[in-house]
Formats: C-alpha cells, structure tokens, sequence
C-alpha cells in the first residue's frame, strides 16, 4: 500500500499543472498508464489562448467563448479561464517556454476560429509538445512521485469519501491500492469511444468511466467535436492554426463554400458550423473522394515552413501531398469530448475528496462546442486550481482507513478476465462499437438513427462478459489493459446515446436534422448521466448565466 496527501491520475497537461501547483511540504504522487510525455497534450498542435494584448481583453475572450459554447458554457468557469489566462501564460514563460515570438520580439498570437481577436499563443505548430515537456521537467523538480506505466483500475470510495484507488502495476502485474487524502482525475477525453478519432489510442475515457461507476454522474457527453481538418483514413490531426494563417478550405467546383455558412468569419466561424459545412458539401456531392480541400499554397514555402513545419510533415508522409506544392484533402473528424466529470470552478465533483481537470472534467468552460486554443488553456488555468484546491483540502483532511474489499473486488474481476480461454477478441468489438457511434451519432444525428444505435448497443453489451485474452502473462500484458479500458468504451458509449437521444434541439456540436433549431426554453440545461441496472439514468441541472444573456449565434 502506497500513501500520498494529493494523487493525481493523469499525467498530461492538466494533471502535470495541478502537481506543480501542489505546495512542496505535501507529498504529491502522479499516475499515468503511459510515460507522462507520451501524454495526449503532446499532440495539440495550434495554441493556447490569452488575452495579452493592451488592445484584447478578458471580456473579449469570455464573450467569444460563452457565444462559441452556444450559451451551453457556465459563466463564471468561463470568467476565471479568460481572466486568469494572461497570468497563467506569463508563469508559462517563467517556467521556460519557448512561444513563438512576433517581430517586435512579444509572444505571437495567431488567428483562431470564433475568436474575435488573434490571441492564441503558440509555439510554431507543437504547442502542446513544447508545454508537456516543459511541465515534465517542473515535475521532475518538483519530485514528485510518478507511477510511470500504472493503471488505475478504480476508485477506492468510503463512507461516500474518496480516498485512494486500486492501480495495476504494468511491470509486474500486481495490483495494490494507493491511500490519499485527495484524488484529483486528470484522465483525458474519450475520442476512442469512436473508431476514428484525432486522440491516441490511451484516450478511453477511464477517468471519466472510473468515476461514474464510482457513483458520480458524467455531464454532457452527448457534446463530441468533430474537428474540421483531419486527413480522412487515419484521424491525423491538420492544426487549425493552419487556417489560423490563411490557409482556405475549397470543394470540388473549387469555391471557398464557408462564404455560403459563414459569410464573415469564413474558414474562421467556430468549428462545429466549419465541420457541418464540411459535411453539408460532401453530403452534396461537392466533395473530392469523401473530402474537401485545405490550401496552403499561397502562403508560401518560408512561412509554411517557419509556423506549420509540422503540418507540412503530416501531410507529406501520410496524405501523400506536399502542402507548398498542392491542397490537402481533409474532412471533419472526432477530436474533443466537451462533456465529462462535473465539477465547480474549484474543481469539486460531487464525491467529497474527488476532483477533475482537464478534458476529463466538464466546468463547464466549453458548453456545446470548444473553441481551438482554450483547451489547452483549460488544462492550465484549472490544472493548477485543482492543485491548489485539492492540496487545500488535504491540510485539512486525515487519511481515511480503507477495506480490503476494494482490491479483493478488483482482483475477482482480473481474474475473471484472464481465466477465461474462448468467446470473442477484444479488438473486434472495440472496431464495432466505434463504427458504431460513427454511423449512429455522428456531425448530424436523427431520432431513429440514433435509437437504432442505442439497440446495437446493448446487444453489444450483453457480449462484453464473452471477451477473452490469450496473453496470460503478467509482465506489461497490455491485452488485459485493452480489456479494461473495453469496459471504459461501452459505458461511455452508452451515456453518450441516450444523452444526444434525449437531446431534442441542435446545439453546438449536437445537431439533429428532426430539431434542428437551439430550444433554449426546455434545453438549456445539462444532462447529468447516473449509472444504475438499468442503463443510464438522467437528471439536469441549469447552466449558470453570470453576464452575457443567450442570443442568435452567427458567424
């Protein structure tokens, strides 16, 4: 048994911040399934946003947002992420990042899409490359303690309180428990949930799945970005950051079609309305083999080179297409879970002792859509209040005694899985729940699609006790890992359905063709998803409306 004041699960950006932003007299433990800089934030690539400028403002950045969650958005989360970001950025650049410097030698900042003014930081086009090896090194200073290749298999709750996890070592196969006066999730989205997605094959939701079996409900998951630029057959991410600089997106009779959706921003209107674009015109049959076009071209080699090396790199070695020479062929693609583990702006769940950051969480600073540039601000801004908040609470905190049942339980479940010799492999049902939720809830949804989903589903579920591995060692068996995070990818799933089921109105990323107008008088609420025997089971809450009333969103 292991024993820390704060443990965070997730060693990404947000759960790297909150680490560094525990005071050093506590003792501190980090866990993280794979090494913390193979972490999903090292693949943010456009920036991260701030209002730094004397002529941007936080209000400016707050209204962009609020109006880019299409009202979904809780003010006053979204209040403290535009103002404390220009501090956040600037202790960012203490620390040692390398931001990308105008000609005057300040911080560039780039145009994104839905904000009204260019101010998302970057570092060429491997921002969260650049950030995730910079808090890697303030965690090494810090020294905390890093489980390096750990996976958590589950909460440890008592009394209500959370005050541990069960965590499977990978090195040696052994399960054990780890005692904490505080537990912060900081576990990453769930784009796996889907068959083809911009997230690394680590996002499967676990923290968020962990969570709800632990009795906490999951806010919003019917809200999945679909970015508007990825190369079609493999998910690989093109940055925004590339239409940030002006690169044009164009169909097969050559027209820039964003003049038709968005008439003032253009490649720039938010990215759900550039996604459903997208979709719009290849549904049309204006498309080039399933795709519309992304043009760099006339920006040129030097500055194609100097800000998007990497995009230039991508498109070279997986598309076949050299971006100075020709357009990039793209189309939308899942990208971001809006939803997640709610929290207050203290990074609070409901579970006393629980806290969540980063996509994990749901704020909610996001609502019905992202925008690009303020996740990564997110993982920041809220890392390091969950830090703060859940070291806060551990001051005043005893360890709490835990059973034995906790990892009695989870070591029948391991057992379960490994001594059974036949049924079905692994990778098949994950490739059909994520073809799944693709054909059935996708950019544009319908009841009956949708209900049809929900019905293949729960046929799928009843087949998930059948799943079997042939790897029987304990030694790094990432089979039993895949198996695991499997029950991850169902839950979610699940919850995910029934929310965009129940959803009757299109907002945001939410868009259904038989409702296709934002009901504002019966959904502008969250959904919160409680597991029970049944299924999911649904209750709601109001968003919180500080200073910026509803209106038309338009781009």
């Amino acid at each position: 048994m292991y024993i820390h004041d704060v443990l965070i699960v997730g060693a990404g950006l947000a759960g790297m911040r909150a680490a560094v932003a525990v005071p050093k007299h506590l003792n501190v433990g980090i866990i993280s399934k794979v090494h913390p800089v193979r972490s999903h934030s090292v693949a943010a690539e456009g920036g991260i946003n701030a209002a730094i400028r004397e002529e941007d403002s936080w209000e400016s950045h707050m209204y962009d947002t609020v109006k880019g969650s299409d009202w979904l958005g809780d003010q006053d989360a979204i209040e403290i992420l535009c103002k404390s970001a220009p501090e956040d950025i600037m202790t960012l650049e203490c620390m040692g990042a390398l931001f990308s410097r105008d000609p005057d030698g300040q911080i560039a900042q780039r145009n994104f899409g839905g904000l009204g003014f260019p101010r998302t930081c970057y570092v060429a086009d491997r921002t969260g490359h650049a950030l995730v090896h910079l808090l890697y090194e303030q965690l090494l200073k810090r020294d905390a303690k890093v489980y390096e290749e750990w996976y958590v298999t589950s909460l440890i709750v008592e009394e209500g309180i959370c005050c541990g996890v069960v965590v499977l070592n990978l090195f040696t196969g052994e399960l054990s428990t780890i005692r904490a006066k505080s537990v912060i999730l900081a576990t990453g989205g769930y784009g796996r949930v889907y068959l083809i997605s911009t997230n690394g094959l680590i996002n499967t939701g676990d923290g968020m799945a962990m969570a709800y079996q632990a009795g906490v409900p999951l806010q919003d998951l019917e809200f999945v970005q679909f970015h508007p630029t990825t190369l079609k057959s493999t998910g690989i991410l093109i940055t925004e950051g590339a239409r940030g600089e002006g690169g044009y997106l164009f169909n097969s009779r050559g027209e820039r079609f964003m003049e038709k959706y968005a008439p003032n921003a253009m490649e720039l209107a938010s990215r759900d309305v550039v996604s459903r674009a997208e979709y719009q015109e290849i549904m049309a049959g204006r498309d080039i083999e399933g795709c519309v076009m992304l043009d760099l071209r006339h920006l040129g080699k030097e500055k194609i080179m100097e800000k998007l090396p990497q995009i230039w790199e991508l498109s070279l070695t997986y598309a076949g297409v050299d971006p100075i020479e020709a357009p990039i062929p793209i189309t939308p693609g899942v990208h971001y879970s809006m939803g997640g583990i709610p929290t207050n702006v203290n990074c609070e769940t409901p579970m006393p002792g629980l806290y969540a950051a980063g996509e994990c969480a749901c704020a909610s600073v996001h609502g019905a859509n992202r925008l690009g540039g303020n996740a990564l601000m997110e993982t920041i801004v809220y890392g390091r209040r969950a830090g703060e908040f859940a070291a806060q609470y551990a001051e005043e905190h005893e360890i709490k005694g835990i059973s034995n049942q906790h990892l009695a339980d989870e070591k029948a479940k391991i057992v379960a899985i490994m001594d059974r010799r036949d049924g079905e492999r692994i990778g098949a049902i994950r490739d059909e729940i994520g073809t799944l939720m693709a054909e059935h809830f996708g950019i544009s949804r319908t009841k009956a699609r949708m209900e049809a989903g929900e019905e293949k589903l729960a046929a799928i579920r009843a087949r998930i006790p059948n799943v079997y591995i042939q790897d029987q060692s304990k030694v790094f068996n990432l089979e039993l890992v895949d198996a695991l995070q499997l029950l991850s990818i169902i839950d979610l799933a699940e919850v995910l359905a029934k929310g965009a089921t129940i959803r009757e109105e299109s907002r945001g990323a939410h868009s259904r063709s038989d409702f296709p107008d934002r009901d504002d008088e019966n959904w502008m609420k969250h959904t919160l998803a409680y597991k029970s025997e049944e299924g999911p089971r649904f209750e709601y809450k109001p968003v919180t409306i500080t200073k910026i009333p509803p209106a038309e969103r338009k781009y």
